[in-house]
């Protein structure tokens, strides 16, 4: 790379002096055509070869990776700066390349509704994208130990927890269709997949006839007995064909078969401790306390399952996710600034892939009504290349999705009752899900003293909690005492964050 060149040093000076000594120390003074820059860069360039680069060059210096990309024959994704200044291939960022693809697509159109559609079609929850990208690890997890179960025919269990929107579920399917073909490819039996909703069940021991009818085998089992004993019957007798499938259980939302005896959970993970069974179950919550709560037992009846945690999507995770839903339509429909502004915002409330989904589109109805409304104004204005979901349009729509009226009611709560719905946020955090009036009480006399803010008495602090639970916020369970009373939250803490967050003092008590 040339030098810079310093105050005192002139490539001219240079020029004159090597021609000085060409002729012999002669000073000539001949009027000369006056030379381009480009000429004079050249010269000087030439000349530092033979000097060995003992001067200068005059033209302003620019970064290789500009220079190479200028050309017209040089690819973009061809071309990198080494730190000798070489040029190599280049490793782009794929968010960032994606953007860039978006970039030289043409504008959308929002008064053309096939162009809506698509747009509102690629960012709906139901439609499945070909590839579930950001949870490549916990996919690997899962389908490495169905394949271990496979190929030892042995049965097993598995519990995947995370928050809602995390891709759980999206994730269960990719591994079924990915644990067919492996199987496929190295001739073992075919899967037989039950896949169950437990929302869906009208009783939680219905569970166990689903599992049942949905089975090839079970459907021969006939008999007067409950379907969990002929599962059991069926999973404690050897089978006599050597073929015999193996059968993945795909139990979604598994929180709701928690009952008081915790029974139907407890017998659905032991029929994988039968002799002959060849069961694989995949237990899928939102609960992540739930294996806390229930491994010990499911341990001591030799039971213990893998547990997965899908964790909360971050700001990086939501743009790429959103981006590969967008990169396929021919057309830009969002602005790149737009895009961030709701990963960001969806990433610090939640993580929930499906809320950043939700406003993502509720912004394109905003863009479109916005469009149509200036059109019945002017009918006859031309469309704007400009016309994409902007910023304004997204805060717009995330003051939409995300206030609700429990979020108008804790932004007008008196302060001291702000101050205990973020104490019981923060007391709630993890496996606690209740304390008494005492305890909470307690993390509330911690925060108005950190703030030098003058704490209420124990009665006007059980009268303030007596109304959060009149209002829908707190929940309050029947004691003699007050201060024995249990207390738990009604709303969700992403709701308590988004309503206190632009108070520097309520966000610095929420960390």
């Amino acid at each position: 790379m040339p030098t810079i060149a310093g105050p005192s040093s002139s490539p001219h000076k240079h020029i004159v002096a090597a021609r000085s000594e060409n002729t012999g120390g002669l000073e000539v003074n001949t009027p000369r055509k006056r030379k381009l820059r480009s000429d004079s860069a050249a010269e000087v360039a030439s000349t530092a070869v033979v000097t060995e680069r003992s001067f200068s060059t005059p033209m302003k210096w620019k970064s290789p990776r500009r220079c190479a990309v200028s050309s017209p024959s040089t690819l973009k994704e061809d071309v990198q700066e080494d730190s000798k200044g070489k040029l190599e291939s280049a490793v782009i960022s794929p968010v960032k390349d994606r953007f860039d693809c978006l970039d030289v697509k043409s504008k959308l159109n929002p008064r053309d509704d096939d162009q809506m559609k698509a747009v509102k079609e690629a960012l709906h929850v139901s439609t499945a994208p070909s590839t579930v990208v950001c949870r490549e690890d916990e996919q690997t997890r899962v389908l490495e130990f169905v394949k271990g179960c496979m190929e030892q025919k042995m049965a097993g269990s598995l519990y995947i927890c995370g928050c809602p929107g995390t891709g759980k579920s999206l994730s269960m399917e990719k591994v079924k269709q990915q644990a067919e073909e492996w199987a496929k490819q190295e001739g073992l039996p075919s899967l037989e997949t039950v896949s169950v909703n437990c929302t869906s069940l009208t009783k939680t021991t219905d569970i166990f006839s689903k599992i049942l009818g949905e089975s090839e085998t079970g459907k021969k089992v006939n008999g007067s007995s409950s379907p969990l004993q002929q599962l059991q019957v069926l999973f404690s007798q050897k089978q006599q064909s050597s073929s015999t499938k193996m059968m993945l259980i795909i139990a979604d939302e598994m929180d709701y078969l928690i009952t008081r005896d915790r029974g139907v959970l407890h017998e659905l993970f032991m029929l994988t401790t039968l002799p002959f069974s060849r069961c694989i179950l995949i237990g899928v919550a939102n609960a992540i306390d739930l294996a806390d709560r229930f491994l010990p037992k499911l341990k001591s009846l030799n039971c213990k399952p893998l547990v997965v945690t899908f964790r909360a999507y971050s700001t990086e995770q939501i743009l790429r996710i959103l981006q590969e839903r967008l990169v396929e339509l021919p057309y830009v429909a969002f602005q790149s600034k737009a895009l961030e502004l709701c990963a960001r915002k969806v990433s610090a409330a939640s993580g929930d892939m499906r809320k950043a989904l939700s406003v993502c589109r509720s912004a394109l109805e905003i863009l479109e009504t916005e469009v149509k409304g200036s059109t019945d104004e002017e009918p006859q204005s031309p469309v704007t290349e400009d016309q994409v979901v902007k910023i304004n349009h997204m805060v717009a729509a995330l003051s939409k999705i995300f206030k609700s009226p429990v979020v108008d009611t804790i932004q007008s709560l008196p302060q001291h009752q702000q101050i205990i719905v973020c104490s019981a946020a923060k007391a709630f955090r993890g496996s606690k899900k209740d304390s008494s009036i005492a305890e909470l009480n307690k993390l509330y006399l911690e925060i108005c003293k950190s703030s030098v803010i003058t704490p209420a008495g124990i009665t006007e602090f059980c009268n303030m909690c007596t109304v959060l639970n009149d209002q829908g916020i707190l929940k309050l369970s029947k004691a003699r005492d007050d201060k024995l009373k249990r207390v738990s939250l009604r709303v969700d803490e992403a709701d308590i964050t988004f309503a206190l967050k632009e108070i520097r003092f309520f966000r610095n008590c929420l960390l």
